[in-house]
């Protein structure tokens, strides 16, 4: 059995001036956002990058404070340790504490004072390169007992920073703005959403729906929507399929939900002679940002193909596939999921799972790495994948996850988001334009990064998004 790692004091008795102690923490954004946290400082100093590129030190630095509870931490497990009392604290701040800089808070007896056990300190942090960034001195009142006690386990604290989405974004940058339909936008929610991403760069919104509601939701969301043209149409109908119109006149180079209901404007998109379908099957991915997870994880199809044929599923993978591509993944790994690992004649899916998989051996599926049938756990876990002595160049390294039916993707997403704090970001691929699909609940990040997504697309001209119609025989 291991002995747990211990914590000792030094009391006032056992100290002598010339004593010394000291430790080393490396300053990264998880350190930042949890110092600003746990204080409320969100100065933009140390948490936005823009901002500090043009403030004094031009780069992001730590809370000065960050320093200081290092020191703080020296003299509450170190020197003394347990069972100080920290009376007085000076510090002076000689440099700034930059991402990535090593610190090293150190504290020196100077001076003992027998009467009130209080101890007199020099206080200082330096970096890894040996110069200071802070002084001070510390008075404490020393311990007169001695304490041993097992060190207490930290908790496993998670920052969902959304990195993947922040990358996501930063990656439009430069380019020109996407003339974009955006259907029925008759809430304060979809106008925001259109402004934003317009604000932002991203899109030039054409608004498409009764003018008046427009202008209302305008009002209401507080949005200046004189720079956007308007297209009037009565209803919620007549809005989603004016808008395709606008695509299929090349007037418009992608396709934005408003406020109707997704199967309003999916009707509109699918129809024969008037819609947007082509040689692809339609299908939905989500791109979730899990906090903890290293990549993003592409989800599909959860929202479209209720319960997809074999044929379907290959042309929702391929579409998958070609959104990775986009978002830089060069060769993306497909978990194609069942609750089983196993091929077993009474699970379909794992039928499927197998035939996609010889299918891509045939290169009938190509640009990614498929396998399956996968369990969730063995595709997104190298620990449980080993458990279960599964050999695969995609177990426990996902990043599309391939889901049987409609209703295990919309359960799987949603666990995510509720659950394990994700963000879900909405595309619809396979038509002749990317479609960008919103929600009154997503986040403002959420809807930029779903109209980034569809920004990407647009410009690299996938086949997710071919730019040309193909309509089915």
């Amino acid at each position: 059995m291991t002995k747990p790692d211990m914590i000792e004091n030094r009391t006032f008795d056992e100290i002598a001036v010339g004593d010394h102690a000291s430790l080393s923490r490396t300053l990264g954004e998880r350190e930042i956002q949890l110092f600003a946290l746990a204080s409320g400082d969100v100065n933009p100093a140390h948490l936005d990058p823009d901002y500090a590129a043009t403030d004094i030190f031009q780069r992001v630095i730590a809370h000065g404070l960050w320093g200081g509870g290092l020191i703080s931490a020296v003299l509450g497990t170190e020197l003394p340790g347990p069972g100080t009392i920290y009376l007085s604290q000076s510090l002076r701040f000689v440099r700034p504490v930059c991402l990535g800089d090593t610190i090293t808070a150190s504290v020196t007896v100077k001076e003992k004072r027998p009467k009130t056990h209080d101890l007199v300190l020099d206080c200082r942090c330096s970096n890894q390169r040996n110069e200071d960034v802070i002084t001070g001195e510390a008075l404490v009142r020393a311990p007169t007992e001695k304490v041993c006690r097992p060190r207490i386990a930290l908790p496993d604290v998670r920052v969902p920073d959304h990195d993947d989405y922040r990358r996501l974004i930063e990656a439009t940058r430069g380019g020109a703005p996407v003339p974009t339909a955006v259907a029925h936008p008759c809430s304060a929610a979809a106008i925001a959403a259109a402004a934003e991403a317009a604000e932002a760069g991203l899109i030039v919104p054409i608004l498409v729906g009764p003018e008046s509601r427009i202008r209302a939701a305008a009002q209401e969301a507080e949005v200046d929507i004189s720079a956007f043209r308007l297209v009037p149409a009565p209803h919620s109908h007549a809005a989603a399929a004016q808008a395709v119109a606008l695509v299929r006149a090349g007037k418009a180079q992608l396709l934005m939900k408003g406020s109707l209901h997704t199967d309003e404007l999916m009707s509109a998109i699918v129809a024969r002679e008037t819609g947007l379908r082509t040689e692809r099957r339609i299908s939905h991915v989500y791109i979730m940002d899990v906090p903890g997870h290293p990549t993003p994880l592409l989800i599909t199809d959860a929202a479209i193909n209720i319960a997809p044929t074999l044929e379907e599923k290959a042309d929702i993978i391929r579409n998958a596939i070609d959104l990775a591509h986009v978002i830089g993944i060069e060769t993306p790994r497909v978990a194609i999921l069942s609750a089983v690992e196993t091929v077993n004649p009474a699970l379909a899916s794992t039928l499927d799972a197998a035939a996609l998989c010889k299918m891509a051996d045939r290169g009938q599926i190509a640009g990614g790495v498929l396998d399956g049938p996968l369990a969730f756990d063995n595709a997104i876990s190298e620990a449980a994948a080993k458990e279960k002595g599964i050999v695969s160049p995609v177990a426990g390294k996902a990043e599309i996850l391939i889901v049987p039916n409609i209703e295990a993707g919309n359960m799987l997403a949603k666990q995510l988001t509720f659950l394990g704090g994700a963000d879900a970001a909405g595309i619809v691929l396979g038509a002749r334009v990317p479609v960008i699909l919103t929600s009154r609940a997503d986040s403002a990040r959420t809807r930029m990064a779903s109209c980034a997504v569809a920004v990407l697309l647009a410009r690299a001209a996938t086949k997710a998004a071919p730019g040309v119609a193909s309509q089915p025989a």
